[in-house]
């Protein structure tokens, strides 16, 4: 999603690009933070376009939770206005994790608990959820999801690897990265001066480069430690996948089917 990272999210090249459309790459700057919701919008734009023309919208990704929302709906949350959203972060950085995390927790105790004092990220968005709505988000969260296609209209491919495979990838692919000047990428995305906590900072690969360029570490032990973020993510990705999913919608690469027959059925 975001347009400074072009490298680091791996996104299609020019030429790829050029194959068949694609859409919703590189659509924000890494000031923003990027959202189930957010996502959700602008993707039910997209394939609604889509299957106006009479395409079919094949939508790809590892954002496990952007697939849910896709295919089971999401809590119908109100816009929190810009202002509320720059106070609270004020307060935040003001306050520090652990007081903010206590605060929250005077109004939000359900989502209190189930969030880490570290995890600054969900930490904001619950509480200008509250601040800018008069309620708790996880009243919003247990009012229920609300699809927005029928669940039958969707075949899901779940392209798996061995693991040794994808490990082997993971580690291919930063250095792929590298190659293609992912540094360079991090050094002007740091320029910016954007808080840390952003999704954007967060990035795989990006706080690892970023402390190699802050003079924190070498760039082979940078490599390494995104080598390993990279691979604990696609761990990750597998458990969610193979927990969270509807089963009876899942095709798994390893039935050799062939894409091309299925997207026919």
């Amino acid at each position: 999603m975001y347009r400074e990272l072009r490298v680091v999210t791996a996104r299609p090249s020019a030429e790829e690009e050029a194959q068949a459309a694609h859409k919703l790459y590189g659509m924000l700057p890494a000031s923003e933070q990027c959202s189930a919701g957010k996502w959700l919008n602008l993707a039910r734009m997209e394939i609604d376009w889509a299957l106006s023309q009479g395409s079919l919208p094949i939508v790809v990704g590892g954002t496990g939770l952007y697939i849910r929302a896709l295919m089971q709906g999401i809590a119908d949350i109100p816009d929190v206005p810009p202002e509320v959203r720059a106070q609270v972060r004020q307060d935040f950085d003001s306050m520090g994790n652990a007081a903010f995390h206590e605060r929250l927790a005077h109004v939000d105790p359900v989502l209190a608990e189930k969030l880490k004092i570290s995890d600054s990220q969900r930490l904001l968005r619950a509480y200008e959820v509250w601040l800018g709505t008069g309620k708790p988000l996880s009243w919003w969260q247990s009012q229920g999801l609300k699809p927005i296609y029928p669940i039958d209209k969707f075949i899901v491919f779940n392209m798996d690897v061995s693991r040794p495979e994808l490990y082997e990838r993971c580690n291919t692919r930063f250095i792929t990265m590298l190659e293609q000047g992912a540094v360079n990428e991090v050094k002007s995305l740091l320029e910016l001066g954007l808080p840390p906590d952003l999704p954007s900072m967060k990035s795989v690969g990006v706080p690892e480069l970023a402390a190699y360029l802050k003079g924190g570490m070498s760039l082979e032990m940078a490599t390494e430690q995104a080598q390993q973020a990279t691979r604990n993510y696609a761990k990750r990705q597998l458990t969610w996948f193979r927990h969270q999913l509807p089963a009876h919608h899942m095709v798994s690469s390893a039935q050799d089917v062939k894409i091309a027959e299925l997207l026919t059925y």
